[in-house]
C-alpha cells in the first residue's frame, strides 16, 4: 500500500506526524481514515494523538478536494474590506457553501484564516496562487478559472 510506504519514508524525521499527514494528503488528496492508526503505530503514538493533530489543523481533509481549491480569507482585515460579500458571491456562483466541493468535483471552496495579505485585502488563494485586492470582477474571474 502506498500509504505504508509514505509513512515509512518519513517516520524517522523530526516532527514526523505533520510531515506524514502532509505527504499522505499530497498523495491521496486527503488523509485516509485508515492511515491514522498506521501513523500512530509507526510513531509509537496513540490514535487519539494522531487524530488530534489531524483535526487541529484545518488544511487536512477527510475527503479529497476538488480539482481546484479556492480558499477565501475570512480574517478580520479581509472581512472589513468586503470579504463577507465576496465569499457569499463565490458561494452563490459555485452553488456550495464554504468547506464544500461542487457536485462535479471541480472546485472546493474553503475558508482560510489569514493569508498574510492584509494590506491587499480582501484576498484569496487558488491552487496555491495568492490573489489580493479582490472585488466582484476578480472573484468572478477566479470562480470562472476554477470551474474550467
Amino acid at each position: 500500500m502506498r500509504g505504508a510506504e509514505i509513512i515509512g519514508e518519513h517516520a524517522g524525521q523530526e516532527g514526523a506526524t505533520l510531515v506524514i499527514l502532509h505527504a499522505l494528503q499530497e498523495a491521496f488528496g486527503n488523509v485516509p481514515e485508515a492511515a491514522i492508526p498506521m501513523v500512530a503505530q509507526a510513531l509509537n503514538l496513540s490514535r487519539a494523538e494522531v487524530h488530534g493533530v489531524f483535526t487541529f489543523y484545518h488544511d487536512f481533509r477527510h475527503k479529497p478536494a476538488g480539482r481546484h481549491v479556492l480558499k477565501l480569507c475570512r480574517a478580520e482585515a479581509c472581512q472589513a474590506a468586503g470579504g463577507d460579500a465576496l465569499a457569499a458571491r463565490a458561494e452563490a456562483k459555485l452553488g456550495v457553501s464554504l468547506g464544500n466541493t461542487t457536485a462535479d468535483e471541480r472546485v472546493t471552496l474553503e475558508p482560510i484564516y489569514c493569508l498574510g495579505l492584509c494590506a491587499t485585502a480582501p484576498s484569496a488563494m487558488l491552487d496555491g496562487r495568492l490573489i489580493g485586492r479582490l472585488d466582484e470582477k476578480r472573484i468572478d474571474a477566479l470562480v470562472a478559472e476554477a470551474q474550467r
